[in-house]
């Protein structure tokens, strides 16, 4: 889970960005990549990512497009980010 904060009035051009449909991100390990906004933090973006590995992950960052997604971005944000890492051990939606 991550937050990325963007300069005034830019948070709606980032979430298009990263919402663009990404056919590579599933086939690099991609199982879930969700982005949120809140009225509360309206210079805010929310983003939930699940991988099948951290390595995976990594190697995303290389692709062609997410560099492309990533410059197109850049001038967007404000240079504050948050987040946190974890390892899944379980849900009790699967068995």
């Amino acid at each position: 889970m991550g937050t990325l904060e963007t300069l005034p009035g830019k948070r709606d051009q980032l979430v298009e960005i990263l919402t663009r449909h990404s056919t590579d991100l599933e086939e690099a390990g991609c199982l879930l990549y969700e982005v949120g906004v809140s009225e509360e933090s309206p210079d805010t973006v929310f983003v939930a990512e699940v991988w099948t590995s951290a390595q995976a992950h990594h190697e995303s960052l290389q692709l062609d497009s997410v560099q492309a997604a990533i410059r197109e971005a850049r001038p967007l944000l404000s240079g504050q980010m948050g987040g946190f890492r974890f390892d899944v051990v379980g849900s009790p939606l699967r068995s």
